[in-house]
């Protein structure tokens, strides 16, 4: 499946919009990867850094801004409706297939335990229903290409962005 660059920028180059990854912003306005982040500041440090970031950023127009999957708590916890503008489409994937993309990466702090597969369960399961509950747009199709998933994404954008009509969703 996809990471979520590949589609987040397939999306903002079909609508018009520019591109932005929240870590990248983080970690190009810091100087550091984001795992050093974490060790200086421990998750609420990093967590605040992106919140800032994704309020800076939501508040532009004509902006596909991709998140890390940290991000859907922030918005689950303040149940703030979203505003005009902000719009929540979600690439969701199983366990196996996040384990699969993640288990040799180095640089996801939150695995970096003595059982990371135990925390990846656990995170998964923390937040999969909060995608469901933000989302406008659901993908669940790990077989997809970039093009296909950024084609589905667009198509359901589109439709959330049009007030006239009721989100689209796909997926499981």
């Amino acid at each position: 499946m996809p990471g979520r660059a590949s589609v987040g920028k397939l999306l903002a180059r079909h609508l018009g919009k520019t591109f932005y990854d929240s870590d990248q912003v983080i970690e190009s306005r810091t100087g550091v990867k984001i795992p050093v982040i974490f060790e200086l500041e421990g998750e609420a440090g990093f967590r605040a850094r992106e919140a800032a970031v994704i309020e800076e950023f939501t508040a532009l127009e004509n902006v596909v801004l991709a998140t890390g999957g940290g991000a859907v708590l922030a918005a689950a916890q303040s149940r703030a409706a979203p505003r005009p503008a902000e719009r929540w489409s979600t690439s969701r994937a199983s366990v196996n297939e996040l384990w699969s993309r993640t288990r040799h990466d180095r640089n996801r702090p939150l695995l970096q335990t003595a059982d990371p597969l135990r925390r990846l369960c656990e995170l998964h399961a923390q937040r999969d229903p909060l995608y469901r509950e933000v989302a406008a747009h659901n993908d669940r199709d790990r077989h997809s290409e970039p093009q296909e998933l950024g084609g589905q994404a667009r198509a359901a954008a589109r439709a959330a962005w049009d007030t006239s009509a009721p989100p689209a969703q796909t997926g499981a």
